[in-house]
């Protein structure tokens, strides 16, 4: 029979307990890691980048909003995080690419690229106009891309990079009016396979994180549905909702060299949501 190693024999003390702090740093420290965060002035976009701020990465946010940009990198600033803002209409690609070049050179070229962006249009699909069919591919599927493309060869260049998106459960299954949104998000998951497939062999892994439903800014008209709303958190395993905040420890994984050996895979926190 193996001994209990919390017994110690009458009359010794307990040996103290390991220190696990350097361990854990080397293994999620993004000390000296620069972070471009889209979608990053609210929701789960805001939690990411306060998460990977307050594991050591200097983190540039880029959205639309500038008092919403200018708020959240303010809060991470008075944390003790290195934090800056620039404002973009990631729909407009010349203004993505003017924004693109203007984040990279706050604090040098991103290490870490978080695709938390979005745009949910979800009239019925007989009803879905040009507009919003280009705009939400523009925001959801080409912004990501064109980042990817502009930032992941010279990840793979200097041998370390994470690209990090954000899926949605629609990209598995259709939900009523999933129109556009669905598509996209679809698409979205096919594109991180690819890039990991064409700069994972040099250091740079791509994931997506799979949000259940979450209350934020976004899902804002079915927020205003309690009964939805409860029937959905009856849907998860954990009885409950998601919060951004929910998001802020995986974000870190994926991010950090802990996650270096898991690429091209779709990441679902949901609580239990999608396999319920």
């Amino acid at each position: 029979m193996n001994p209990d190693p919390s017994a110690a024999p009458p009359g010794s003390a307990l040996p103290p307990p390991p220190d696990v702090a350097p361990y854990l740093t080397r293994l999620f420290s993004l000390e000296g890691r620069t972070a471009l965060v889209t979608g990053g002035s609210s929701g789960i976009g805001r939690a990411i980048a306060e998460a990977l701020a307050r594991a050591g990465a200097s983190v540039v946010v880029v959205a639309r909003r500038e008092a919403e940009l200018a708020a959240t990198a303010d809060a991470l600033t008075a944390l003790g995080c290195r934090a800056a803002w620039v404002s973009a209409d990631l729909g407009d690609r010349e203004a993505l690419r003017s924004a693109v070049e203007e984040a990279a050179a706050v604090f040098g070229e991103p290490d870490i690229l978080v695709n938390a962006a979005g745009i949910n249009l979800r009239p019925p699909m007989g009803e879905l106009t040009d507009e919003e069919w280009d705009t939400t591919m523009a925001v959801n599927l080409a912004a990501p891309f064109l980042l990817g493309r502009r930032f992941g060869p010279a990840m793979a260049e200097r041998g370390h990079g994470r690209i990090i998106h954000i899926s949605s459960q629609q990209a598995h299954r259709a939900f009523v009016r999933s129109g556009a949104y669905g598509v996209s998000k679809g698409g979205l998951e096919s594109l991180a396979r690819s890039q990991a497939e064409e700069w994972s062999p040099y250091g740079v892994t791509v994931n997506t994180l799979v949000p259940g439903f979450v209350l934020t800014p976004l899902n804002a008209r079915l927020a205003t549905d309690p009964e939805q709303v409860a029937r959905l958190a009856a849907r998860t395993m954990t009885g409950r909702n998601g919060l951004a905040e929910d998001f802020a420890g995986a974000a870190v994984f994926l991010a950090s060299g802990a996650s270096a050996y898991l690429t091209g895979q779709s990441v679902f926190v949901d609580g239990g949501l999608s396999v319920h």
